[in-house]
């Protein structure tokens, strides 16, 4: 089965365009023999156009305000796509319930936590694509797992995390079952990663699906009393155990705002 967009997409910004605009002196009131009798004049761009297109060396405004704190791991350029491949996770209510739960009394020690607005978990680190490496890397990858079997796994262990600069902090699920099945497939994702010169997976990965986080280090409020009282609530929820067992289906590519699935066997 063939890789196929899972959503549509418009085109990227990503990709360079170029306005050119030629400046014409304007009349200077008369006009020479043979010359047409309308003045030859254009009349002014509205800087409301001009400013539709930035100029080669201007990228987008990086304001970190307009997503949540958060702070680029690498700078954009034009051209580059940043690209993830993981296993999603499609929260049913009862998971969004438990949520309800699991998430006020985790903000009782942080308050600004923020649950995340879907989940997943990771089978590679971000990289840095080239647009016209995305088909590529693509087919590369459902040439890697098209004989893969789909398996569970179970991520029922509560567990503070931050991202290696240490500028955000997530509550996770840490799994407890399906372990060698992920070790597996990021060993063929790997092999795609070195094949395109990119940063391959963690050698002692923490596989585990991200509930909620927050900017900044965060984990000397979360770990010891907080995080025993967040297993407490996981372990007596009501029917956690089938909850929180996950149907690994498929795996997804995100590149940029492009997405892709790769159905497993």
């Amino acid at each position: 089965m063939s890789a196929a967009p899972l959503v549509g997409y418009s085109s990227s910004g990503s990709e360079d365009e170029t306005e050119t605009e030629t400046r014409v002196r304007p009349g200077t009131g008369g006009r020479r023999r043979g010359q047409s009798s309308v003045p030859d004049q254009r009349l002014p761009v509205p800087d409301s156009v001009l400013n539709m297109f930035p100029g080669p060396e201007e990228g987008p405004e990086d304001d970190s305000m307009k997503h949540g704190g958060r702070v680029r791991t690498f700078p954009h350029e034009r051209g580059n796509w940043a690209t993830h491949v993981y296993v999603p996770y499609e929260a049913r209510e009862e998971f969004q319930d438990l949520l309800d739960v699991l998430l006020p009394h985790a903000q009782i020690y942080v308050p600004r936590l923020v649950r995340m607005e879907a989940f997943h978990l990771s089978l590679s680190q971000s990289v840095v694509l080239h647009h016209h490496w995305i088909l590529p890397f693509v087919q590369a990858l459902k040439d890697r797992v098209v004989s893969f079997q789909r398996f569970f796994f179970t991520a029922n262990r509560v567990k503070i995390y931050t991202n290696q600069e240490k500028t955000r902090t997530f509550v996770g699920l840490e799994i407890s079952s399906g372990h060698t099945q992920l070790l597996d497939l990021v060993s063929e994702v790997d092999k795609v990663m070195e094949e395109f010169n990119l940063t391959t997976f963690y050698q002692d990965p923490s596989f585990h699906i991200s509930l909620a986080w927050c900017v900044g280090d965060a984990r000397f409020q979360l770990e010891g009393q907080c995080l025993q009282e967040l297993q407490e609530i996981i372990d007596e929820f009501e029917d956690s155990e089938m909850l929180l067992r996950v149907h690994a289906e498929q795996i997804r590519c995100k590149s940029g705002n492009k997405f892709f699935s790769l159905p497993l066997k």
